[in-house]
């Protein structure tokens, strides 16, 4: 993969397979093997909230360019809005808000967008100098 360069698939039950793919874009990329697992894990995520969340419609996006890897996991369900990442660790006996924390801690940047019928999470990994 090049900087300026996309790939897409849509996202379906062998989430196997669509690690594999977002992971050989992150060794592409130049990501250390420890950041790539990092990746790995917040997109599998994202993918799993998808399937169980919304509908199991949606797409996953990876691109690069000279500083940042950011994979995009969008939906058609539009459950997700725009709101902050928690920081904190979810407390004891929390229901929800895991995954987004999870996202949080492992990538350097994570942006949450939607609205009527479409939602997005952008994980963006810094690229090595």
């Amino acid at each position: 993969m090049y900087p300026g360069e996309s790939r897409s698939w849509a996202i379906h039950n062998d989430l196997g397979e669509l690690r594999d793919r977002v992971r050989g874009c992150a060794i592409a990329a130049g990501l250390p093997q420890h950041r790539q697992i990092d990746l790995v894990l917040a997109v599998s995520e994202a993918m799993a909230n998808v399937l169980e969340h919304a509908g199991g419609q949606g797409r996953v996006r990876v691109s690069q360019d000279a500083d940042f890897l950011t994979v995009e996991i969008s939906d058609n369900a539009g459950r997700l809005t725009g709101r902050e990442v928690p920081r904190e660790r979810p407390g004891e006996g929390a229901t929800g808000g895991w995954g987004l924390w999870l996202m949080g801690s492992l990538c350097d940047e994570v942006a949450i967008e939607g609205g009527e019928g479409h939602s997005s999470v952008r994980l963006r990994m810094r690229r090595p100098a």
